[in-house]
């Protein structure tokens, strides 16, 4: 009797089996995409982080939903990516959003604007202060969606063949400079110019340009810009926590089964704290090589960066007056922006204060 109770549970469970099956393959179909970095190969903390992101997810998936990573370049290059996104050329993207604006200044926001917020406060706004469903409103638009997925940190202000001591030195300096900080020097007399990070080595070596910011230590060490042009100058005012997203094309989200939505969102949540942990980990030794290598760090004057914070407000009434979108997301984040510094200048200023004070003690 036990014995045919036994055959009879297992028969019933086999059958079940054979029901559920169809129903699972169709919950978890697998996906084979594309991933299009704007970011060459080189840099592992960049590019590094679309490879994370991919493997990541392809984990949380059992392998069932796979992206595969390019480099820039391989399909197409670092400022068409946002258009092969959209265009279905691939299926995601991954890239610092302000490269596109040229196509729309709202690009910017979602990554960073001159004098915007820190990595940690841009982080708070895109996860509890409306950050992220505003700016996907915009990327909808432009037929994406994205997600955080890195952060550099304070970038630093770039490489300088000569010394930029006053505002009269900018005047005419073509300075490759990604973003609104371009429109910005342009105010202040600079001449800004567009270059993927692969291609400015070449061009501060025989001239072209006459400075150039890319990330910070780590990154500019790799491609050897201290080769080049001497003059470190800091911070990169227009960097002050500037995000890297996954941009997926809308239609291909939209298709996507909820499980592997929320997948997607917790593969990007890990690269963004993978990014920034290694920048701020992997930075200091690599400023200590720059430094003993001969690179003269100089900070930006207080004249150019009080002419800088007017120019950037200046830019930024007149492209809200023109724009609504970019109005919308760049008031929600300047009012965001406004009650971040009311408290971090209570805590976190003076703690980092003294603690930069007491180093080495």
């Amino acid at each position: 009797m036990k014995r045919r109770h036994f055959l009879a549970s297992a028969a019933v469970g086999a059958a079940a089996s054979a029901v559920a099956a169809p129903a699972i393959a169709q919950s978890a179909p697998e996906i084979r995409w594309r991933l299009q970095s704007a970011f060459p190969k080189s840099l592992d903390t960049l590019y590094g982080g679309a490879d994370l992101f991919c493997r990541v997810l392809a984990d949380l998936t059992d392998g069932r939903f796979q992206l595969q990573p390019f480099a820039a370049g391989e399909i197409v290059g670092t400022f068409q990516v946002a258009d092969a996104v959209s265009n279905g050329v691939v299926e995601v993207g991954q890239a610092t959003t302000y490269y596109y604006v040229g196509k729309d200044p709202t690009f910017a926001l979602p990554c960073d604007v001159p004098f915007g917020l820190n990595a940690r406060q841009k982080n708070a706004w895109m996860t509890h202060g409306g950050g992220l469903d505003l700016c996907n409103e915009f990327f909808a638009k432009q037929k994406m969606y994205a997600l955080p997925a890195g952060n550099t940190g304070a970038q630093m202000g770039g490489w300088f063949r000569k010394e930029v001591k006053t505002l009269e030195d900018l005047k005419g300096l073509k300075f490759r400079i990604g973003g609104l900080g371009g429109q910005v020097m342009q105010k202040l007399g600079a001449v800004p110019q567009q270059i993927a990070g692969g291609d400015i080595y070449p061009a501060l070596e025989r001239g072209t340009i006459d400075a150039a910011e890319f990330v910070g230590p780590y990154d500019d060490e790799k491609l050897g810009f201290n080769k080049v042009a001497p003059f470190y100058y800091y911070p990169g005012w227009w960097d002050g926590g500037p995000l890297v997203h996954v941009m997926f094309n809308l239609d291909k989200w939209n298709e996507l089964p909820k499980a592997y939505k929320a997948a997607v969102h917790a593969a990007a949540a890990q690269v963004n704290i993978d990014m920034l942990g290694k920048y701020d980990a992997r930075n200091p030794a690599a400023l200590r090589r720059l430094v003993g290598g001969g690179a003269q760090l100089r900070p930006f004057s207080q004249e150019i960066m009080e002419a800088a914070y007017k120019a950037s407000n200046e830019v930024y009434d007149e492209i809200s007056a023109k724009n609504p979108d970019f109005k919308k997301v760049y008031e929600a984040l300047r009012a965001f922006r406004g009650e971040e510094y009311l408290w971090f200048q209570v805590a976190e200023y003076s703690f980092d204060s003294f603690m930069i004070r007491s180093r080495g003690r």
